[in-house]
């Protein structure tokens, strides 16, 4: 499976050769950037993830140059930002708004009280109505990206790790008459 996986992603020779990416030819260039290493795939996967889930838009080429600059797998950032896609985005962000309403205490516009709907503000606009929304949402897409992303790069660490004693242990296991 994880031949297939890695005959669809682009290599590092096939992004260079593209006529709008060539000027990224002096950053692309560290082995390291895409190298299958489980340091490099673990960083990957947590920069991917924390930026997939923090930024709504242009997740991937933030990523990619967060890998650039902390020499992760380039590969495993892009891809791990599609943990935000959208079948998760709406469920995603709803948490976030509601873990940032209770860590700020901020009234939550969402819930209504005793079963019944909130009353908008007919003073407010639509766009007082959204920046409402904005420091809950924004401390809970902190907080939750923060931890998803950090939690990847362990999970990815140790699972990596687990998987090579593994291996190391059948071989030696095979070894011995």
């Amino acid at each position: 499976m994880l031949e297939r996986l890695r005959s669809h992603i682009p290599t590092r020779e096939q992004i260079v050769g593209n006529r709008w990416l060539r000027w990224l030819a002096p950053y692309l260039g560290h082995p390291r950037l895409w190298h299958w290493s489980r340091r490099g795939v673990a960083i990957g996967v947590g920069i991917g993830v924390f930026f997939g889930l923090l930024i709504p838009v242009a997740q991937i080429p933030l990523s990619a140059v967060a890998a650039v600059v902390l020499r992760a797998n380039i590969p495993a950032a892009a891809a791990s930002t599609l943990v935000t896609n959208p079948v998760t985005f709406a469920p995603v962000y709803y948490a976030a708004y509601k873990l940032g309403a209770w860590v700020t205490g901020a009234n939550d516009d969402m819930a209504g009280h005793a079963g019944n709907p909130p009353e908008p503000d007919p003073d407010a606009s639509f766009w007082q109505r959204i920046a409402n929304l904005g420091m809950p949402l924004l401390v809970g897409l902190s907080i939750t990206a923060t931890v998803a992303g950090l939690a990847s790069y362990a999970l990815i660490s140790l699972g990596w790790y687990l998987h090579v004693m593994h291996r190391r242990r059948q071989r030696t296991r095979k070894q011995k008459p």
